[in-house]
């Protein structure tokens, strides 16, 4: 299995580095004037006309990859017996993914991050100095009595769109939660947001620019009229005014300071994407967009999968109320489903909103608790406010529909030697996920060296420390906790001393009505989610080629044929989206509907088979153990040996930091922005080479 997972990786990083050639090759004028013409002639066939070439340079190599992803993945998703020996990685990899830029607004930047961004600017720079150079050789005159530097004018403009249509071909691959790209990289959707981020603001600026640089050039020329153009034998500028002005929308709310005070709005502007992209199409034209196409599609894919999975009401057993205003949720989940630690739980409470949906951090290991799967969530916005208000009014049922989980491919904070990490209130969930993971694997593989492990957890006020409560199972036992070598710091900042006891609020549990309609948390595919992506993918692009080349072939083509008829441009672009939308709707439910039906069999059958016995106990009192141990401000008994507290202090990162011993040293943090930034600084300022730091957080 070892060699499979090595051969396919590479042949991913063969086809992606032919890929981008082809992107390094397109500005160029032996592209041009050589291969355009050999290519167009071989490829642009009667059933793809004018998109068969890019169909085939473009979107053909990275579907190759999602799907050889997608087998790479499955081949890994099985944990393995963990080795007694620690694989130590090479310096230079270390030194790679060490911060070395952490400032707004780009946030934290590593070395290799810094150098591919920096590689990627350089290479749009390239690519634009190419396509003017091409172009002024060979200038067109677009209307009488026109003058050279107002062409050249209006090359630059539209060699601008060209640019950021290279940025859209990335654009929509950091937001594919479920993607089998990202992985093969060691990247998941939530630690990638920063790139779409960057892509979107850069995309936006040359959009920009390429919109005023032809407003500017129709005025200069007296043509302002071809501002409502939409022509039938090419791009529309109407469609392109529509895009840029439904772009302006969505960049000007995306802004940090727009985003953080006002983030419903934000969210809410963010899903006319859906009209940004139409139009955008219809103004690029059907060529332009086979270019564009693989991220667009595998987006459309997982998105359209999250929605039928967002269908179904999760079974949610359970919820508690903890002192400190943190809300547990404990759902039942399916025994196949497969998660890391630090993955993340998206949830949707209708009841509250119909459309916002809130990631966060699940608790339970899958390894530990086998159908059972919980989150924490802390009220601080309106949201978890209006969540926490209805849990503790004693609701008997609550409607909860979930997406996810996604998470990391493996749980890589097992290379480390040491751990350390450094939390701020809610920011704890996941290393509470990976506490449990060190239980489960030091129980479980006795010859492995599990890293020791340093928490520093910092809180607002005593009660937020009823949260280490949930750290440890009620199952395990002190001794289990010793193996961890598990050392915490808590730091309370806002109490100068331990509150008494009997001042703290009560704890709320409730035990949930489920609807039988109601289904465990499971993947949108079933337990092999993988292969049957794979399936949905390459199912779904074939028949988008098929029904591509029969609509072109039998329809368009014999409208063009004659030559005296021409089929309308934005026609073209319609069907192209339509046979997308249609294609990735018919795969992903025929999949999803068999899936699901072969689900609903089993659990049937396993409900058949099940011997109910007696209660002896209301379920009320099924929490009673849980609940004691939540009760008390501090730790239960098991944390305390363990747990150092500091009242009315705060912790100081950097002694704390150049203090620890070892030669891997992983930092995780995971908290509000300005702790996440010093930390970060502090492991790039070099004191310490043994410092390797990670952030965990949607927030850049």
């Amino acid at each position: 299995m070892g060699s499979s997972v090595v051969l396919i990786r590479t042949i991913c990083f063969a086809v992606f580095l032919g890929w981008l050639l082809v992107w390094a090759l397109i500005p160029t004028k032996v592209y041009k004037n050589t291969w355009t013409p050999k290519l167009n002639n071989k490829l642009n066939s009667t059933y793809f006309r004018e998109q068969g070439t890019n169909l085939l340079l473009f979107s053909f190599p990275v579907m190759l990859i999602a799907l050889l992803g997608c087998v790479y993945l499955h081949l890994q998703k099985k944990p393995n017996k963990l080795q007694s020996k620690r694989k130590m990685r090479s310096p230079r990899l270390f030194f790679s993914q060490r911060p070395v830029l952490v400032m707004a607004p780009l946030g934290i930047v590593t070395a290799i991050e810094l150098t591919i961004a920096v590689m990627f600017v350089a290479f749009l720079i390239w690519a634009l100095a190419n396509y003017l150079y091409v172009s002024f050789g060979h200038l067109h005159m677009h209307k009488a009595g026109e003058k050279v530097w107002q062409a050249k004018f209006r090359s630059v403009s539209l060699r601008l769109g060209y640019i950021g249509n290279t940025c859209w071909a990335f654009l929509f691959f950091p937001v594919t939660r479920g993607s089998s790209i990202l992985p093969l990289v060691g990247l998941t959707s939530e630690s990638s947001i920063k790139y779409h981020i960057w892509l979107g603001h850069l995309s936006n600026a040359l959009f920009a620019l390429h919109a005023v640089g032809f407003l500017i050039y129709w005025a200069m020329t007296n043509q302002m009229a071809e501002v409502l153009e939409w022509s039938e034998t090419y791009v529309s500028n109407v469609a392109g005014v529509i895009a840029i002005a439904i772009a302006t929308v969505i960049w000007a709310t995306s802004l940090p300071r727009f985003r953080r005070k006002m983030f419903e709005l934000f969210f809410y502007t963010h899903h006319l994407y859906i009209l940004y992209i139409i139009f955008y199409v219809l103004h690029a034209g059907p060529a332009y967009f086979c270019m564009i196409l693989p991220g667009i599609f595998l987006f459309a894919v997982d998105r359209y999968l999250r929605f039928l999975q967002s269908r179904n009401r999760a079974r949610l057993l359970s919820a508690r109320a903890l002192p400190c205003g943190v809300v547990e949720l404990n759902f039942s989940k399916s025994p196949g489903l497969y998660y890391n630690p630090t993955s993340i739980l998206f949830v949707n409470v209708p009841s509250i909103s119909e459309l916002q949906w809130h990631p966060f951090t699940v608790t339970f290991n899958c390894n530990m608790e086998q159908d059972k799967l919980s989150i924490l969530i802390k009220t601080e916005g309106s949201w978890t406010q209006k969540l926490y208000q209805q849990i503790s009014s004693s609701v008997d049922r609550l409607e909860v529909s979930v997406e996810g989980p996604y998470g990391p491919n493996s749980a890589h904070f097992l290379r480390h030697e040491s751990l350390v990490m450094v939390s701020g209130g809610s920011g704890i969930s996941p290393f509470i996920s990976i506490v449990r993971e060190l239980i489960f694997q030091s129980n479980n593989n006795p010859d492995y060296k599990i890293p020791n492990v340093h928490l520093i957890c910092v809180f607002k006020k005593s009660a937020d420390l009823s949260m280490l409560n949930i750290m440890l199972p009620v199952s395990d036992a002190p001794t289990e906790l010793a193996k961890l070598q598990l050392q915490i710091e808590a730091y309370v900042t806002r109490d100068s001393e331990q509150p008494k006891t009997d001042t703290q609020k009560e704890l709320q549990s409730i035990w949930l009505k489920s609807n039988p309609s109601d289904s465990p948390v499971s993947g949108a595919l079933s337990c092999n989610s993988w292969l049957w992506l794979a399936v949905v993918t390459a199912s779904s692009f074939v028949m988008f080629l098929l029904l591509l080349g029969i609509v072109t072939r039998f329809y368009i083509y014999p409208i063009e044929r004659n030559g005296t008829e021409v089929y309308h441009y934005s026609y073209k672009c319609l069907w192209d989206m339509f046979l997308v939308c249609v294609c990735v709707f018919l795969a992903s439910s025929a999949v999803y509907l068999w899936l699901k039906k072969q689900q609903n069999a089993i659990e049937v059958k396993q409900i058949q088979n099940m011997e109910v016995p007696t209660p002896k106990t209301s379920p009320a009192s099924w929490f009673y153990t849980a609940d004691r141990e939540l009760e008390e401000s501090l730790p239960n008994q098991c944390l305390v040996q363990a747990t150092k507290f500091h009242f009315g202090e705060r912790p100081n990162p950097n002694k704390i930091l150049l203090d620890v011993k070892g030669t891997d040293v992983g930092v995780l943090v995971c908290g509000p922005r300005k702790m996440r930034h010093e930390v970060a600084k502090i492991c790039s300022s070099g004191l310490a080479d043994n410092l390797h730091f990670e952030s965990i957080s949607f927030s850049w």
